[in-house]
């Protein structure tokens, strides 16, 4: 399926341009467009890191948040995350909720291939142990959230440049993972209000 994927394109404005194959989406001048990123937490307030596989196209070997993606074209953002969760780490969710809803990054590798999304941000709560997809993911561990914020925050943990980005923003929404606010679907980009399909 990854052959055919198509990622969808947004404007500024966050709203659908067009669709882009997401094998060339990705290069020295990547078109803005639709991404999530979700952070999953266990039971005893630890996080999922995961190590970006070796092969992958942006910031290949690099340790990130749980997981990260892009919906498909007519798909609702939380039902692309519960997808890409059990592709890449063989979970599935008890809860996936919006905490970000109007992150976006842009962010230009060493050799010049650029990401450029607009990211919203989501959690999400398992009772389970990952099983990582090598296609995907190279390595996952669990870290409490306390101790992954302080290093991330203190520049003592490399990671992703999206990551680095968001970790501040759910650092603000409380020191309880558990207890965020939700937010409101309604601040989602104008591409990513996709009605679910179970309505």
């Amino acid at each position: 399926m990854t052959h055919d994927e198509h990622v969808v394109l947004v404007n500024a404005r966050g709203e659908a341009v067009g669709t882009a194959a997401k094998t060339v989406v990705h290069g020295a001048d990547t078109p803005l467009h639709l991404a999530f990123s979700c952070y999953v937490f266990d039971g005893e307030g630890r996080v999922l890191l995961t190590r970006r596989a070796s092969h992958k196209r942006t910031w290949p070997g690099v340790w990130t948040n749980s997981c990260c993606g892009h919906p498909l074209p007519g798909e609702p953002l939380a039902e692309a995350v519960g997808r890409r969760l059990s592709h890449e780490l063989g979970l599935k969710a008890d809860d996936v909720e919006l905490m970000l809803p109007g992150f976006a990054y842009r962010a230009v590798m060493r050799d010049g291939t650029v990401e450029n999304e607009m990211c919203p941000v989501y959690r999400a709560v398992v009772s389970a142990e990952p099983s990582p997809n090598p296609e995907e993911v190279g390595d996952a561990r669990w870290m409490p959230w306390k101790e992954f914020t302080d290093d991330v925050m203190c520049g003592l943990l490399a990671i992703s440049p999206w990551c680095g980005e968001q970790v501040p923003l759910l650092a603000a929404l409380g020191s309880d993972p558990y207890t965020w606010p939700t937010a409101d679907p309604a601040d989602l980009p104008p591409a990513a209000r996709v009605p679910s399909s179970g309505t």
